[in-house]
């Protein structure tokens, strides 16, 4: 068995990417509204925003990176996620309203990705970063799922520790 033979990769990513709603649910399922607004440090994205993110990236990233791949369009769509947190207000969305979405928008996705022909994952457009395959779109969505997972864990374990300041959290 390869780790790029299609199918695996396939049904690798496709077990990883039906993890994210639940471990959604138990890293801001609980917030309040100030708490989901509420920006970890200067420069860092408060929960609600990172979870708008991943709800608009299901669909207009990845999700329409690997149809552009699967039918040989000549070009991907233009993307520009520090854009978007502006123009669509991230943080003043309600997150159970985003969460809810991005819920709905992975089940798609999953959907989706259980009708795709694993051979057609070896197709390949170029990118400003080289060629990208259906396969290599499929390993970065998980990463990119994980990253922003690992994000939202280290804010949760330095508020953990600021709350109980001054014992020694961490």
């Amino acid at each position: 068995m390869s780790l790029t033979d299609p199918a695996v990769v396939l049904l690798a990513c496709r077990r990883e990417l039906e993890r994210l709603p639940a471990l959604l649910q138990h890293l801001v399922g609980d917030l309040d509204d100030d708490a989901a607004r509420r920006r970890p440090a200067a420069g860092e994205w408060a929960p609600v925003e990172i979870v708008c993110h991943l709800r608009d990236e299901e669909v207009e990233d990845f999700g329409a990176r690997l149809r552009a791949v699967l039918d040989r369009a000549d070009r991907f769509a233009p993307i520009d996620p520090e854009r978007w947190a502006v123009e669509r207000r991230y943080l003043d969305q309600r997150l159970g309203d985003v969460l809810q979405e991005l819920l709905e928008r992975r089940r798609s996705s999953l959907e989706f990705l259980a009708g795709i022909d694993p051979a057609r994952l070896r197709n390949a457009m170029h990118s400003s970063g080289g060629q990208l395959s259906g396969l290599d779109l499929l390993v970065a969505w998980v990463t990119h799922d994980r990253l922003h997972a690992h994000q939202r864990t280290g804010t949760l374990a330095r508020r953990w520790a600021d709350r109980w300041s001054p014992l020694r959290g961490g």
